[in-house]
């Protein structure tokens, strides 16, 4: 844990990466050209600090055909703040928390979120919590039932109401490397059983269907999880919504694979 904080400081003690940071926190997904154009400076300057920053976990890229785009990750912020600066004295450590939230707040240009964290765990394991409702319902406080066979239907079981629809289905799955789905569907009993109001369910139902992917890979000791959930319209409700749940339910994840105790997400 110590050799990972002192990256993570290392990077963000730089202005020139924290300039980096800013930049991608405002306009999330850009380009190596883009992120060069935008801040005015050269080239091979840039990518060092990126590399520094992707070590650190603080960027995470995506392919996206002949294009590499890089996303801030607001995983280590959240973690510093979580398991390590909350033994010191919060007033102290104000401006960093207002880094972290500022790091995770969606803005509205966005049309995709992106997240990397690292877990002390097996691949294998982490594509059972994944997939197995029985863990699904421990971390995030839904059962996700499937056979997980690409074609195949996902049931969303949440507070005994559950959520099947024919486009609700598996579009990747490739254990225990790769898993994509498309995202569930926004019926009346969905919001009844969350507490959602139906205005905002009418709201993102109305919304073009979105997909999640999961890619799971080796870390040494480690695995290395990055979720993918892309597909929305700029000003989109449901990536607000989503951006804000994810790293809760992530969070869960994690614990429950590192400690076996977790609380299921409200």
């Amino acid at each position: 844990m110590a050799a990972y904080l002192d990256k993570v400081f290392r990077a963000l003690a730089d202005p020139g990466r924290r300039r980096l940071l800013d930049s991608l926190n405002e306009r999330n997904g850009q380009t190596l050209g883009e992120l060069c154009g935008e801040l005015e400076v050269a080239r091979q300057s840039v990518s060092k600090h990126l590399d520094v920053l992707e070590a650190a976990n603080l960027v995470t890229t995506v392919r996206r055909g002949r294009e590499k785009l890089h996303y801030l990750n607001a995983a280590p912020i959240g973690e510093l703040a979580e398991r390590w600066i909350g033994n010191y004295d919060r007033p102290r450590v104000r401006a960093l928390a207002r880094l972290k939230q500022g790091l995770e707040d969606t803005h509205m240009q966005q049309s995709s979120f992106v997240y990397t964290t690292y877990i002390r765990t097996t691949p294998g394991e982490l594509w059972q919590a994944l997939t197995d409702p029985e863990f699904t319902e421990r971390y995030w406080g839904t059962r996700l039932e499937s056979d997980w066979q690409v074609g195949s239907t996902i049931v969303w079981v949440h507070n005994g109401v559950a959520v099947e629809d024919a486009e609700q289905v598996v579009l990747e799955a490739d254990p225990p490397h790769r898993l994509a789905y498309t995202w569930h569907t926004f019926t009346p009993s969905w919001a009844d059983s969350w507490g959602v109001s139906e205005e905002f369910r009418a709201k993102v139902a109305a919304e073009p269907r979105s997909k999640v992917v999961f890619a799971i890979e080796p870390a040494d000791d480690l695995v290395k999880l990055t979720v993918v959930h892309d597909g929305f319209e700029p000003g989109s409700a449901v990536l607000e919504s989503i951006s804000g749940g994810w790293p809760k339910v992530i969070s869960g994840l994690k614990t429950m694979l590192e400690t076996g105790t977790v609380g299921a997400v409200a």
